[in-house]
């Protein structure tokens, strides 16, 4: 299993363009928040970059940390631990912003650390069980064992995409 360090792999550097479904399987990036692991697909990862404090965006809901400019890119940043009610995780070295491209629109998401690029196939992603939970379950696709390891498959165009978010991208573009 191979570590990710501060680089952007080729395989992120060309996946924001891609309409691979994530019910069908393919590469994902893992990733931790809180004490859960996760795994959304890469084909929406554009790079990975360390944590800066963004600047503050008045009015904004507060899982929006605010916004910072990537290349002249006005990108929203969201802590998805306060976008998924997880309990909040002091910032450290470890934390990174994962920039996202989701229906053409750019984001940031913070996240606890990146682990690693893994294949999961169509059997490996079973349905999620159905319950009242804090997560909307529009954002979950599944859940994927492998080995030892259970990561929470995301839906990030049902999580990036609501009215709250449709909200904030139109307010960056005006």
């Amino acid at each position: 299993m191979e570590t990710m360090q501060n680089t952007t792999p080729k395989a992120f550097q060309n996946g924001a363009n891609a309409t691979q479904s994530l019910a069908h399987g393919g590469q994902y990036l893992t990733l931790r928040l809180g004490g859960e692991e996760y795994a959304i697909d890469i084909l929406r990862v554009q790079e990975i970059r360390s944590y800066e404090e963004p600047t503050r965006m008045v009015n904004a809901p507060t899982f929006i940390k605010g916004v910072v400019n990537l290349r002249g890119v006005i990108v929203p940043i969201v802590d998805l631990r306060l976008k998924l009610n997880i309990s909040k995780v002091d910032y450290t070295e470890f934390t990174v912003v994962i920039i996202l491209n989701v229906r053409g629109t750019v984001i940031g998401a913070v996240v606890d650390a990146v682990s690693d690029v893994v294949t999961l196939t169509t059997e490996n992603i079973k349905p999620a069980p159905q319950f009242e939970t804090a997560i909307d379950s529009r954002f979950i696709t599944g859940l994927a064992n492998l080995g030892e390891r259970m990561l929470i498959v995301m839906n990030m165009e049902a999580l990036m995409s609501n009215a709250e978010m449709g909200m904030v991208a139109g307010a960056l573009q005006s």
